[in-house]
C-alpha cells in the first residue's frame, strides 16, 4: 500500500510541476493554460469537434465552450457547422492562431526534453510500456 501511495503522488506531483512549467510558457504568450491546451489541440489535429477537445485536453464539460468563446474573441479560433452533421460545431485555428501555437509547442516541448532527461531512453521506454500496462488492465475492468 505504501509503494502504491507513492506511485500516486508521485505522479500527481510531476504531473503538477510540468503543468506549472506549461503555464508558465503559456502565460509569457498570452494564453492561460487551459487555452494552450486547447490550442495545442488543434495544432495536433485541426477540425476538432468541442467534445473532441475536452477529451483531449481532459477537461470538463463546462470549461471548454468558455476557453473556445475567449479563443474566438481574441481570434485564435473560429466555429463553423460541420457540413455532414449540422448539430455539431467544427473548431479550427486562425492564421493568427496557428502562428501564436506554432511558436508555443516546440517551447514547451523543449521544456518536456529537460526535464525528462532524467531518464535514459530504456527507461522512458520502460516507462511508457508499464503506462500502457495499466491503461490496458484498467480497460479489462
Amino acid at each position: 500500500m505504501l509503494q502504491d501511495s507513492y506511485i500516486l503522488i508521485s505522479i500527481h506531483r510531476m504531473v503538477k510541476e510540468l503543468d506549472h512549467e506549461t503555464g508558465k510558457i503559456a502565460s509569457s504568450h498570452g494564453l492561460t493554460l487551459p487555452q494552450f491546451g486547447v490550442l495545442e489541440a488543434l495544432y495536433h489535429q485541426d477540425g476538432l469537434t468541442v467534445g473532441e477537445i475536452k477529451d483531449k485536453i481532459l477537461s470538463s464539460n463546462g470549461t471548454v465552450p468558455v476557453i473556445i468563446k475567449n479563443l474566438e474573441k481574441q481570434g485564435m479560433i473560429e466555429r463553423e457547422k460541420d457540413p455532414q452533421d449540422q448539430r455539431r460545431t467544427i473548431v479550427k485555428l486562425t492564421a493568427k492562431g496557428r502562428q501564436l501555437i506554432a511558436g508555443v509547442v516546440p517551447e514547451n516541448e523543449k521544456m518536456f526534453e529537460e526535464k525528462f532527461l532524467a531518464w535514459s531512453l530504456e527507461e522512458k521506454q520502460t516507462l511508457i510500456r508499464l503506462l500502457r500496462q495499466y491503461r490496458e488492465y484498467q480497460r479489462e475492468d
